[in-house]
């Protein structure tokens, strides 16, 4: 199937944890990814969070992956903050590589955050988001 947001935002929780685990890591992205949050997965709400999400405040990430660093866009004017790490290692759901951004030593703020990215057809990523090594919510990352 060729994924795009629209899809991903109709699928359940436990369809978007088995895309995950069947797909690979792919390449570090380079560049702007345009986000959207998955939160609610599933249910008829999920939809308007994601639009509220990106309007107001968060609207993706800025890879530069030659030096391994992301930074998120966020607020309504896409402001770019929130440094992290960015690399390859293994997924703490099934220890399978995909791609990390890692908080914990480039922000005060966030540094409990861990993302993990794995690409589920051209150009598009989906995210897990943790909190203290916890899954809290999904993500779409679409590139260019």
């Amino acid at each position: 199937m060729d994924w795009d947001v629209p899809a991903l935002l109709s699928q359940t929780e436990d369809k978007l944890a088995q895309l995950f685990g069947q797909s690979e890591s792919g390449p570090i992205p380079n560049g702007p990814a345009k986000g959207t949050a998955i939160i609610a997965p599933g249910t008829v709400y999920t939809h308007d969070i994601a639009e509220a999400v990106n309007l107001f405040v968060w609207q993706g990430k800025s890879f530069d992956g030659p030096h391994g660093v992301v930074r998120n866009r966020i607020l309504a004017f896409g402001l770019n903050a929130i440094v992290a790490e960015v690399y390859k290692g293994p997924s703490l759901i099934d220890g399978r590589e995909c791609i990390v951004i890692d908080y914990s030593k480039t922000s005060l703020i966030a540094k409990w955050v861990r993302d993990e990215i794995r690409l589920i057809g051209p150009d598009i990523y989906l995210g897990r988001c943790y909190w203290d090594n916890k899954p809290i919510l999904y993500f779409a990352l679409q590139t260019d």
